[in-house]
């Protein structure tokens, strides 16, 4: 439970140094339609709603409600005093959107260290069978295929470093293909060195457009594709692609990016940035432990 307490208080002063230089920022630079809005006082500020809404990715709740109204509610009301009820709560929530977002961008990420993993996970919005009925992702998701069978919902294509950190990603329909984000986007804006993926990002042009930016992307061969000259370290690093599948198991089973409960848009984007806000928490992530060998210190026989 102490652990528990100190990355509370480790996420709230993250998240509120954040704030005083975010917030004044964007009051600075917003500009005025000349429509005059009510703000209702709250006895939450916007450091507080985020900094709960990310702890709900720690504490293994299946229901954000139920979290809310039985947890935080009847156990933190000493770090929380001025909490509202649950369904002001959840219109406070959506104020926090942008700073989410930018906080995972500015804050969150880790850095590239010339060894990376590419792959793409699916996130349902709703079982296949009632794709036509829902409505709360409409316009955003689609039918896509996956290693699973068909779902219906969006892809997060993202890529890890050796250590487990995220470094970028970009969430789009399920219907994309893998390889379309490393071409438009910037999903590879701060990549170097050698980037290991599967077969779903086997190009020939992809290859030599990444070639050119300083990257060397690796990936296995189809069953049909002639036989290529690969480094050992190489063979080595690309065995070790279940790297990226432990991330994508803990984002999904102990962060709880996905669910089918959604009742807004705002409320799946909220959901998404807030557990990938927690990942970067977790005390242990999966990564490789590589260590570097001098290479002077190697006998050549």
């Amino acid at each position: 439970m102490k652990n528990l307490e100190n990355k509370l208080i480790e996420i709230f002063c993250h998240i509120d140094d954040f704030n005083k230089v975010f917030i004044n920022q964007l009051q600075t630079h917003q500009l005025a339609d000349g429509t005059r809005m009510r703000i209702k006082p709250c006895g939450l500020n916007e450091s507080e709603v985020m900094t709960i809404v990310i702890y709900f990715h720690l504490m293994r709740f299946r229901d954000f409600k139920h979290y809310y109204l039985f947890h935080v509610c009847q156990h933190m009301q000493g770090d929380f005093p001025g909490l509202v009820s649950y369904n002001r709560f959840v219109e406070l929530t959506r104020r926090s959107l942008l700073p989410l977002a930018v906080y995972l961008k500015t804050r969150c990420l880790g850095k590239c260290t010339g060894i990376s993993y590419v792959d793409s996970s699916h996130i349902s919005a709703c079982h296949i069978k009632r794709a036509h009925s829902h409505k709360v992702l409409k316009g955003l998701a689609s039918k896509g295929q996956c290693s699973i069978g068909w779902f219906y919902g969006l892809k997060l294509h993202f890529i890890i470093n050796d250590k487990g950190e995220i470094l970028d990603f970009v969430l789009t329909p399920g219907n994309v293909d893998d390889r379309h984000p490393l071409l438009g986007s910037n999903l590879l804006q701060k990549i170097y060195g050698k980037l290991y993926g599967d077969k779903g990002y086997i190009s020939q042009s992809l290859f030599e457009k990444l070639f050119i930016d300083g990257i060397h992307l690796i990936t296995k061969l189809r069953k049909n594709m002639k036989n290529s000259l690969m480094l050992l370290s190489d063979k080595i690093l690309l065995r070790k692609r279940a790297l990226i599948e432990s991330v994508i198991d803990q984002l999904k089973n102990i962060c709880q990016i996905e669910h089918t409960r959604h009742r807004s848009q705002e409320g799946f984007i909220i959901n998404l940035l807030s557990g990938l806000i927690a990942y970067s928490y977790l005390p242990k992530k999966p990564s490789l432990n590589l260590e570097i060998i001098d290479e002077s210190m190697v006998l050549s026989f």
